[in-house]
Formats: structure tokens, sequence, C-alpha cells
């Protein structure tokens, strides 16, 4: 078998939850079949047995500054025109978002192979992307809609998602299967390390947040909390990947009221990142809106306890009172109170990152993530077959 994996995001350009996870199941499905990946951007050819393929969009309609706010939508069908065009061996493509949909449901008409789609968001529950896509956002949704309920498969990293999608679209639900996200826990684990928070300013004990400056992750949600936490106790926010201009500017404007947070304005490399989880007294993920939460099971991976949203894919990852603690979310004096709570009882906080850390190799390895999407590729393949005979 030969799998065709289609994404925006890919090493070394990954800003998010779903570049991670593209990255690390092509290597886990590398070790199970042939893989070719189609990605965004110029990629240089990979050492390993992965075939890669970059794409740039066609010049006429490359998004810039100057452009309509709708630009990036049409900028992404000419890379996924692009992508269908080049010739396809695969026995079956996998998208991974909507930015790459289109390409595997062009890519299913065309080479008559099956197509599976994998939802790392869903478009209809982030409105606030109107900010940065426009009108581009009707078309972004429209190409979700129009893959998913054209797709042989449909792969829902939640429980909370699966539900979702069928609230939210027409899918036959033999189609929707749920396959969590994974995570390597060779590489993240706990380390004695500090010299990146040494050199990047960061002091203990500290709380820290990981991800983009978007209001899905709920990073003013944390800034109001901030000043309800212990004054010794500095909140480090490791992020970056603005989903506007305009919103960077909100939190540099936010900032200087709150001399207790240390802002590291990019996605620091995977060993700096470690090394932050290792030793945060606290990790917190106040997002709004959370298909899954892959950077929950990093912070558990590390040993360090979580204070997250109880919504979507978290309920399923963070086990409430064992692994961390859920508060609901968009509520800073409940998240401020969690927060506290396990600065004021370390040996409570030190025994949720150690139980998460378990919970992490017994639940979340990329080996069995790789093996039922498998079982999923040669289900879609053997059904796709029968109903072309």
């Amino acid at each position: 078998m030969k799998a065709l994996l289609l994404t925006r995001e890919y090493p070394p350009h990954i800003y998010g939850g779903a570049g991670v996870v593209v990255d690390q199941l092509s290597q886990a499905l590398a070790r199970r079949m042939q893989v070719e990946v189609r990605c965004f951007g110029e990629r240089a050819p990979r050492s390993d047995d992965i075939v890669l393929r970059g794409y740039t969009p066609w010049e006429r309609l490359t998004a810039g500054p100057d452009g309509p706010r709708f630009a990036p939508a049409l900028e992404t069908l000419s890379i996924d025109l692009a992508m269908a065009r080049d010739p396809v061996d695969a026995d079956v493509a996998h998208a991974h978002t909507w930015y790459a949909d289109m390409a595997a449901f062009w890519i299913r008409t065309l080479y008559r192979i099956p197509f599976i789609v994998t939802l790392h968001s869903l478009e209809p529950l982030r409105p606030w992307k109107v900010d940065q896509l426009g009108t581009g956002y009707l078309l972004s949704t429209w190409i979700e809609k129009t893959a998913v309920e054209s797709a042989d498969r449909v792969i829902a990293v939640s429980r909370q998602m699966r539900d979702d999608i069928h609230a939210h679209f027409q899918v036959d639900p033999a189609r929707v299967v749920v396959i969590h996200n994974g995570i390597d826990p060779d590489r993240f684990t706990r380390t004695d390390a500090r010299d990146a928070l040494l050199r990047r300013g960061v002091r203990e004990p500290y709380v820290l947040f990981v991800g983009r400056i978007t209001d899905q992750k709920g990073i003013f949600h944390l800034l109001d909390a901030a000043p309800k936490l212990q004054s010794h106790v500095q909140v480090v926010l490791c992020a970056s990947a603005p989903d506007t201009p305009e919103i960077e500017q909100r939190l540099r404007d936010r900032l200087p009221q709150h001399p207790n947070v240390l802002w590291i304005p990019e996605m620091v490399p995977v060993a700096e990142v470690i090394q932050l989880y290792s030793h945060a007294a606290v990790f917190v993920c106040p997002s709004v809106y959370e298909p899954f939460g892959l950077i929950n099971l990093e912070a558990m991976a590390c040993g360090t306890g979580v204070v997250a949203s109880a919504v979507g894919g978290i309920l399923e990852v963070v086990e409430d009172g064992v692994t961390g603690l859920l508060v609901p979310p968009a509520q800073p004096d409940e998240l401020a109170a969690a927060i506290r709570s396990l600065l004021d009882d370390p040996d409570r906080a030190r025994a949720m990152g150690q139980a998460g850390r378990r919970r992490v190799e017994e639940k979340f390895s990329w080996a069995s993530v790789a093996a039922a999407t498998e079982r999923v590729y040669r289900d879609a393949i053997d059904d796709f077959k029968r109903a072309n005979e």
C-alpha cells in the first residue's frame, strides 16, 4: 500500500498541532507502508523513506499584505490544483485540514482512489476566522463541507469532534472514525536541562502557555487571570503565529499591564519547549475551542500537571483531578483559582504530572495511531473498489 498525505504544514514549517500530527503520523506510517507527502511551500527532498513534494501558489493568486482578506483562500486553491496536477501512484489520499481537502477531493475524482479527511478543527466552530479571511471564510467552510460530505472516511480526533461533525455535516455515521492524536513519549520526556530558561529570562516558579495567538486558544483569558495569581509567579507565554496583525497588536498593548508576564514571541525549537514544559509549575490550556489539544499531551509527557478548559477533545485527554484540573472556558476567575490551587500544593501538582506521563505512555503512542489509520485506509480502499466494480 502507498498513502499520499496532503497538508499545509510540514517540517520545518509548523505552527500548530495539525503540522505536528502530520509530521509524526507520516513517520509512523512509513514504518508500515510507502508514504508520500505533498505540502505547502518549497521543500528539499528528505533523506529517509518518505517522498516529499512542496508546492508554492500560482503567482497571480499569491496572498500579500496589500491584497483582499480573502486572498489566502484563493492562494490555497491554487496550491491544491498543483498538488492534483502531479502524477499520483498512491492507493489512498489523506488530507489534513481544509487547506488540503480540495486537493484530495480532486485527486479522488481524477485518479480514482479513495480519499480520507482528518479534521483537526471545524470551520463552522471558528467564526473568528472572519477576521483572518474575510469572505474567504465562506469559501473555506464550503471547501470543508464539500470534502467531508464526499470523503470515503472522515477521521475525527475526538469523540466530541465526531458529534460536532454529525451536527454540522451530512455524513453517514459509518464513515466517521475516531482516532486520537498521538505523541512520541521518547521525544517528549522530562529533562533536567535549564539553559533555555536562563537564556530567555524565565524564572521559577512559572505558569506556561504554549500556542498560537488567536482567540481560540484563550490567551487573553489567561492574561485576565494573571493578576489573580501569586505575585512571585511568572506567567510565560510561548506564543506566535498570530491570526492577524491586529490580534498581535492587541497582545502587545496588553502586556505592559502585566509585569509578571514574559512573552516569547516565537515557536521555539522542540528541545527548548521540552525544557519549558519540564520545569513549569503548571501548564495552562485556556482554549475556548479545542478539538483535541495536543499541547496538553506534550506537557503531560514531560511530567507537568495541567489546568485546561473543559471543552472538546481536552475532556478525553486530561483526567480531571488525576492528570490536571478542568475549568469552564472563558472564566478567568475560575482559571486563576485552579492554577493557584496547584501552585499552593506542589506535591499534588507533581503527582498529577506523574499520572499524566503514565496516561501518555499507555494510551497515546504513534504506533497505535498508525495501526488504526492503516485499518481505515484498507476499509476505504475495499469499499471504493466494491462501489466501482
